[in-house]
């Protein structure tokens, strides 16, 4: 190429051209828009074009160091659906389906004569944050969203950026059971966007729809179940048990059982059906397990179900926690995560010839899956506290593998029962219920994806115990560990192109500086185990 030509992956540019002068004056005027001339067709600033170029929305080329996009694309009568499509958030004013959801939101507002509305979402740790609007000012919320400081939760938006909108999903509406006969109180999740109301970069949930578009794209819908294990202590002051029971346990006259099965009737009021709940292994720890749902469900029921697990207990005077490993000597709470792809009504995991009962599809998504195991680690396992549960003896995995019987394996696939092929799945063992599920399920599913676009070959499972073989056996193996600490997770992340494109540029690097914020205060801290171990020995 000559030094008078910039190369694009449309074709080949003046080096020289100044799109707001000598775009006029070459063939490109009939084909391509600067970023001003779009701003005018799209009603918006500037600035909010270049924005929806970087956020992915509105597609753009580069001619030299300034950007160019297709006239074709604005002057479009589907643009609106287009962005919906790319972004997958409805447009209020246009979306038959939310305008019908915002008037049964508005019937039932009335009908349970709901008090106060709590707009959810999630900073970028996944840590829940509201915003309470009361009946009046639903409507416009509804219809404009709410306007908040994006600066003053962590991983949004700088000081001089900071004015962002939450945006009501009005699909998710809820009211909340418990607070029926006081102050009728109902809950939706937001979708937060940008002034010109394209997709905020920094929102989880967008992340999470992202990859979602992805797996569409390809025909396909990404399941999923989780079983979320907690604890119940006496005080969020220290880690006190309410009951000595074991896995499976009845305990007459528990508190723990009570409040469990309460928290199982307010879900499944809310619309959120479970599949089982029990007493787990550990004194004092239980499990609920929502029912399967897509990804962006299970997501927000997750988040709901931690919401109602605490609230229930704090009714009780009970402290419930999701701390992967609050307890010393025993297991710690996981969050197994199962997952499955549908083609319409079939799951395209299942294949009846197959020796496992797995199809193509199925192992090529675990190959994805096995091969950005450490990468994804720092998202599925988010805190310093999480690697304290990742280690040999507790039924956490330590090794990327997978098998079907052996419950060390990292990734495994429940034995096939006759008649119940849609329940053909893959179990990922090692995120636990701190996680931001947004985040963690948004690269659990890229990095299958991968494995089947790509056609990764699929390792052979590992059924025997992977903590009882010797090093040698696990070399022979190929097994790679999964990280020790939090640090060596983020060090993985961090090199990981894979894990940057599917965050997106925004939350990947705000994320990466909050998680190596969080290791050095707890590298520098003097715990009690070296004050007891050294003190008297040095």
């Amino acid at each position: 190429m000559s030094g008078g030509e910039t190369k694009s992956s449309v074709g080949t540019y003046p080096a020289t051209v100044s799109l707001a002068g000598s775009l006029k004056e070459n063939k490109m005027k009939k084909e391509y828009l600067s970023p001003t001339e779009a701003a005018k067709i799209l009603k918006i600033s500037r600035q909010a074009v270049i924005n929806r170029i970087k956020n992915g929305t509105l597609a753009a080329e580069r001619a030299g160091i300034q950007y160019i996009i297709p006239k074709s694309q604005l002057l479009s009568k589907k643009i609106s659906e287009e962005m919906e499509k790319a972004t997958g958030i409805k447009i209020p004013k246009t979306a038959k389906i939310v305008k019908t959801a915002i008037k049964e939101v508005l019937k039932k507002v009335n009908s349970y004569a709901v008090k106060t509305i709590q707009l959810w979402f999630v900073d970028i740790l996944g840590i829940l944050k509201c915003v309470s609007i009361t009946k009046g000012e639903l409507k416009e919320a509804l219809e404009h969203g709410k306007g908040f400081d994006g600066s003053s939760v962590t991983g949004f938006a700088e000081a001089e950026e900071s004015d962002i909108i939450a945006q009501p999903d009005p699909t998710t509406f809820k009211i909340l059971p418990w607070t029926m006969e006081t102050n009728p109180t109902a809950r939706m999740f937001c979708n937060i966007l940008n002034p010109d109301r394209s997709p905020y970069p920094g929102d989880p949930r967008y992340v999470l729809k992202r990859a979602i578009g992805r797996a569409k794209k390809l025909g396909l819908n990404y399941y999923i179940g989780t079983e979320i294990e907690y604890f119940y202590f006496k005080t969020d002051k220290k880690p006190e048990i309410i009951d000595e029971g074991s896995y499976f346990e009845l305990i007459p006259n528990d508190l723990a059982n009570t409040l469990r099965n309460k928290t199982i009737r307010m879900l499944e009021e809310m619309g959120i059906p479970m599949e089982a709940s029990h007493h787990e292994v550990a004194p004092s720890q239980h499990e609920i397990d929502p029912k399967y749902r897509d990804a962006l469900t299970a997501a927000d029921n997750v988040i709901t179900c931690k919401y109602v697990i605490k609230e229930i207990a704090q009714q009780s005077g009970v402290y419930a926690t999701f701390m992967p490993k609050p307890l010393f000597g025993v297991n710690g709470s996981g969050m197994h995560t199962h997952q499955s792809l549908f083609k319409g009504t079939k799951n395209t995991f299942y294949d009846k010839k197959d020796k496992y009962h797995l199809s193509t599809i199925a192992k090529q998504f675990i190959a994805g899956q096995l091969k950005h195991a450490r990468e994804i680690c720092s998202l599925t396992a988010q805190w310093v506290n999480s690697y304290k549960r990742l280690v040999s003896g507790y039924e956490a995995p330590v090794y990327a593998s997978w098998a079907q019987k052996n419950r060390t394996a990292l990734l495994r696939v429940p034995l096939y029962r006759p008649g119940n092929e849609q329940a053909t799945r893959v179990e990922l063992r090692c995120p636990d219920p701190a996680c931001n599920p947004y985040l963690a399920f948004a690269v659990m599913l890229a990095a299958g994806l991968e494995g089947i676009e790509k056609k990764y070959p699929v390792p052979s499972p590992v059924e025997p115990n992977i903590y009882h073989m010797a090093m040698e056996e696990r070399e022979r193996r190929g097994l790679t560990s999964l990280p020790g600490n939090l640090f060596e997770a983020i060090l993985e992340t961090e090199k990981s192109k894979f894990v940057k494109e599917t965050l997106g540029e925004h939350i990947f690097s705000r994320f990466l500086f909050n998680k190596k914020k969080e290791w050095e205060e707890y590298r520098i801290q003097i715990t009690q185990h070296e004050i007891k171990k050294y003190l008297p020995l040095l």
